[in-house]
Protein backbone atom coordinates (compact mmCIF):
# COMPACT_ATOMS: atom_id res chain seq x y z
CA UNK A 1 0.00 0.00 0.00
CA UNK A 2 1.40 3.42 -0.90
CA UNK A 3 1.79 6.28 1.54
CA UNK A 4 -0.49 9.22 0.66
CA UNK A 5 0.78 12.63 1.65
CA UNK A 6 -2.13 15.03 2.31
CA UNK A 7 -0.01 18.11 2.95
CA UNK A 8 0.50 20.32 -0.11
CA UNK A 9 4.03 20.60 -1.40
CA UNK A 10 5.65 24.00 -1.61
CA UNK A 11 7.79 25.37 -4.38
CA UNK A 12 10.86 23.79 -2.79
CA UNK A 13 9.14 20.41 -2.63
CA UNK A 14 9.05 20.05 1.16
CA UNK A 15 5.70 19.10 2.68
CA UNK A 16 6.45 20.48 6.13
CA UNK A 17 7.09 24.11 5.19
CA UNK A 18 4.48 26.61 6.42
CA UNK A 19 4.30 28.82 3.28
CA UNK A 20 2.65 26.19 1.05
CA UNK A 21 0.03 28.10 -0.98
CA UNK A 22 0.43 31.69 0.18
CA UNK A 23 0.45 34.59 -2.24
CA UNK A 24 3.90 35.73 -3.38
CA UNK A 25 5.48 38.51 -1.40
CA UNK A 26 5.13 41.71 -3.38
CA UNK A 27 8.29 43.13 -1.87
CA UNK A 28 10.26 40.63 -3.92
CA UNK A 29 8.50 41.86 -7.03
CA UNK A 30 9.74 45.35 -6.35
CA UNK A 31 13.33 44.17 -6.14
CA UNK A 32 13.18 42.16 -9.34
CA UNK A 33 11.45 44.76 -11.55
CA UNK A 34 13.72 47.02 -13.55
CA UNK A 35 14.11 50.55 -12.26
CA UNK A 36 12.95 51.95 -15.60
CA UNK A 37 9.63 50.13 -15.34
CA UNK A 38 9.12 51.44 -11.79
CA UNK A 39 9.90 54.98 -12.92
CA UNK A 40 7.26 54.71 -15.63
CA UNK A 41 4.64 52.97 -13.47
CA UNK A 42 4.87 55.10 -10.31
CA UNK A 43 3.50 58.34 -11.89
CA UNK A 44 0.66 56.34 -13.45
CA UNK A 45 -0.21 54.80 -10.10
CA UNK A 46 -0.11 58.23 -8.49
CA UNK A 47 -2.38 59.62 -11.23
CA UNK A 48 -4.85 56.74 -10.75
CA UNK A 49 -4.91 57.36 -7.00
CA UNK A 50 -5.48 61.08 -7.55
CA UNK A 51 -8.30 60.39 -10.03
CA UNK A 52 -9.91 57.94 -7.60
CA UNK A 53 -9.81 60.56 -4.85
CA UNK A 54 -11.39 63.12 -7.20
CA UNK A 55 -14.13 60.66 -8.18
CA UNK A 56 -14.75 59.89 -4.52
CA UNK A 57 -15.15 63.60 -3.75
CA UNK A 58 -17.44 64.14 -6.75
CA UNK A 59 -19.51 61.12 -5.76
CA UNK A 60 -19.94 62.46 -2.24
CA UNK A 61 -20.88 65.89 -3.57
CA UNK A 62 -23.46 64.45 -5.97
CA UNK A 63 -24.90 62.26 -3.21
CA UNK A 64 -25.31 65.37 -1.06
CA UNK A 65 -26.99 67.21 -3.95
CA UNK A 66 -29.38 64.30 -4.48
CA UNK A 67 -30.12 64.20 -0.75
CA UNK A 68 -30.96 67.92 -0.79
CA UNK A 69 -33.07 67.45 -3.92
CA UNK A 70 -35.09 64.65 -2.36
CA UNK A 71 -35.56 66.62 0.86
CA UNK A 72 -36.73 69.70 -1.05
CA UNK A 73 -39.03 67.58 -3.19
CA UNK A 74 -40.58 65.94 -0.13
CA UNK A 75 -41.23 69.34 1.47
CA UNK A 76 -42.75 70.68 -1.75
CA UNK A 77 -44.99 67.62 -2.09
CA UNK A 78 -46.14 68.08 1.50
CA UNK A 79 -46.92 71.77 0.89
CA UNK A 80 -48.86 70.85 -2.24
CA UNK A 81 -50.81 68.15 -0.39
CA UNK A 82 -51.66 70.54 2.45
CA UNK A 83 -52.89 73.10 -0.09
CA UNK A 84 -55.11 70.49 -1.77
CA UNK A 85 -56.60 69.60 1.64
CA UNK A 86 -57.21 73.30 2.41
CA UNK A 87 -58.90 73.77 -0.97
CA UNK A 88 -61.06 70.70 -0.38
CA UNK A 89 -62.10 72.03 3.00
CA UNK A 90 -63.02 75.43 1.55
CA UNK A 91 -64.98 73.81 -1.30
CA UNK A 92 -66.84 71.48 1.06
CA UNK A 93 -67.81 74.39 3.32
CA UNK A 94 -69.00 76.38 0.29
CA UNK A 95 -71.10 73.42 -0.91
CA UNK A 96 -72.71 73.01 2.51
CA UNK A 97 -73.47 76.73 2.69
CA UNK A 98 -75.07 76.54 -0.74
CA UNK A 99 -77.19 73.56 0.28
CA UNK A 100 -78.29 75.34 3.46
CA UNK A 101 -79.30 78.41 1.44
CA UNK A 102 -81.02 76.22 -1.12
CA UNK A 103 -83.13 74.52 1.56
CA UNK A 104 -84.24 77.91 2.87
CA UNK A 105 -85.25 79.11 -0.62
CA UNK A 106 -88.96 80.03 -0.91
CA UNK A 107 -89.44 80.11 -4.68
CA UNK A 108 -88.06 78.58 -7.87
CA UNK A 109 -86.65 81.96 -8.93
CA UNK A 110 -84.74 82.21 -5.63
CA UNK A 111 -83.35 78.69 -6.24
CA UNK A 112 -82.26 79.79 -9.73
CA UNK A 113 -80.60 82.96 -8.39
CA UNK A 114 -78.78 80.99 -5.67
CA UNK A 115 -77.62 78.43 -8.24
CA UNK A 116 -76.28 81.08 -10.62
CA UNK A 117 -74.54 82.90 -7.77
CA UNK A 118 -73.03 79.63 -6.53
CA UNK A 119 -71.83 78.71 -10.03
CA UNK A 120 -70.09 82.09 -10.32
CA UNK A 121 -68.46 81.65 -6.88
CA UNK A 122 -67.34 78.13 -7.81
CA UNK A 123 -65.80 79.32 -11.07
CA UNK A 124 -63.95 82.19 -9.38
CA UNK A 125 -62.76 79.95 -6.56
CA UNK A 126 -61.62 77.25 -9.00
CA UNK A 127 -59.64 79.82 -10.98
CA UNK A 128 -57.87 81.12 -7.87
CA UNK A 129 -57.27 77.61 -6.52
CA UNK A 130 -55.87 76.38 -9.83
CA UNK A 131 -53.51 79.33 -9.98
CA UNK A 132 -52.33 78.66 -6.40
CA UNK A 133 -51.72 74.98 -7.17
CA UNK A 134 -49.89 75.87 -10.39
CA UNK A 135 -47.64 78.32 -8.52
CA UNK A 136 -46.89 75.67 -5.89
CA UNK A 137 -46.02 73.16 -8.61
CA UNK A 138 -43.71 75.65 -10.33
CA UNK A 139 -42.06 76.53 -7.03
CA UNK A 140 -41.58 72.83 -6.25
CA UNK A 141 -40.00 72.17 -9.65
CA UNK A 142 -37.66 75.15 -9.36
CA UNK A 143 -36.61 74.48 -5.76
CA UNK A 144 -36.19 70.75 -6.38
CA UNK A 145 -33.94 71.26 -9.39
CA UNK A 146 -31.77 73.95 -7.77
CA UNK A 147 -29.56 71.75 -5.50
CA UNK A 148 -28.98 69.28 -8.31
CA UNK A 149 -28.19 72.07 -10.78
CA UNK A 150 -25.68 73.62 -8.35
CA UNK A 151 -24.06 70.25 -7.66
CA UNK A 152 -23.64 69.38 -11.33
CA UNK A 153 -22.38 72.88 -12.16
CA UNK A 154 -19.79 72.68 -9.39
CA UNK A 155 -18.57 69.29 -10.56
CA UNK A 156 -18.36 70.41 -14.17
CA UNK A 157 -16.58 73.60 -13.20
CA UNK A 158 -13.88 71.69 -11.31
CA UNK A 159 -13.57 69.12 -14.10
CA UNK A 160 -13.10 71.77 -16.78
Amino acid sequence: MSDVNTKPKTVNGGADEKRGFELPMFGLLKMTTPATFREIAEPSVAQVRENCEKMKAVSAEMADALRQTCSTNAKAATDYGVKVIDISSVNAAAALDFLTNLIDAKSPSEVMNLSVAQARKNFDAASVQSRELWELAQKAATETAEPLKKGVAGVLQRAG
